[in-house]
């Protein structure tokens, strides 16, 4: 039985870009090391966050071996591969080298909108396909489709190499009941920071974050607490935290993010078409949000 290494803090590390759209490569080793030193538990490369979608084929190779390399080891390592033609992600899960990844995040198969049959089909032939443990991940305000708890137990029941699922649904119902009738060794981990608190407390392992690429030090400490059955202090961070979780998504993501850290000084501001900075009275918002926590 595969076990699952996910679980605590996991960041979905965003890409540093230039001025001129190039990989700051500088700055995106600097905020691997800001995260091991902030705690975190284990990083998510490669998915939504990291702008995947706008990086060429020979960037996506270049970064996974420069993030493997930097991070030797030192946290469990996530990588998104997912995409709505099963054979090509197949074809991918095949060629690739996955030495220095421990598993693989695929998406629901966006645009095509399968049916829940689909789904299942398409994950079972990932799960007999892939060299390392999955992480299925379902976000239906990305992809137009919600894969369902009965789907989702279903595919966990049949394949030991499925050992969880990132939840983005941002239904309550639908992932206490995958949580309550999942296999032992299958695991529920949110998709959504301004939920985790809450899905925690119904048993969730963890979070595969946003907000942590600029506070891996604060919401870590939020996720153990909770973990740990510390509710109280847990909670009062969840609190602290609210508002800038809704504005790191106001303007899309990993627009409101990249903001925040731009503001930190960790990075410059900079996102690759169709995507672009958020509004600047976003940004003024976050700032003073910051300020207001005495973090700069």
């Amino acid at each position: 039985m595969a076990k699952n290494k996910f679980k605590g803090l996991g960041v979905a590390l965003v890409t540093p870009f230039k001025s001129d759209s190039s990989i700051d490569r500088e700055a995106l080793l600097r905020l691997v090391e800001y995260q091991i030193a902030g705690g975190v538990d284990f990083l998510c490369i490669m998915g939504t966050t990291a702008e995947t979608p706008c990086l060429t084929r020979a960037e996506r190779r270049e970064l996974k071996e420069l993030l493997v390399e930097k991070v030797s080891g030192r946290v469990p390592l996530l990588m998104g591969c997912g995409g709505n033609c099963t054979q090509s992600v197949v074809e991918e899960l095949e060629a690739s080298d996955w030495s220095g990844i421990d598993g693989v995040l695929s998406v629901c198969p966006m645009y095509n909108k399968p049916s829940q049959e689909g789904l299942y089909q398409h994950f079972a032939t990932i799960a007999k396909a892939s060299p390392v443990p999955v992480v299925l991940y379902n976000v239906p305000g990305r992809t137009g489709v919600n894969m369902t708890a009965e789907t989702t137990l279903r595919l966990a029941r049949d394949f030991e190499s499925i050992v969880a699922i990132k939840e983005a649904s941002g239904n309550i119902s639908q992932m206490d009941d995958i949580i309550k009738n999942k296999p032992k060794d299958f695991d529920v981990i949110s998709g959504d920071d301004g939920i985790t608190f809450p899905l925690i407390t119904l048993g969730a392992v963890g979070v595969i974050s946003v907000i942590g690429n600029a506070l891996p030090a604060e919401f870590s400490r939020m996720v153990r607490l909770a973990l740990r059955g510390e509710y109280g202090q847990a909670l009062s961070i969840h609190h602290k935290f609210a508002e800038l979780f809704k504005l790191l998504f106001v303007d899309g993501n990993p627009a409101g993010v990249k903001a925040m850290l731009h503001a930190m000084g960790l990075i410059e501001n900079q996102l690759r078409l169709p995507l672009v900075p958020t509004r600047l009275t976003t940004m003024e918002q976050i700032s003073r949000i910051l300020k207001d926590l005495h973090i700069r």
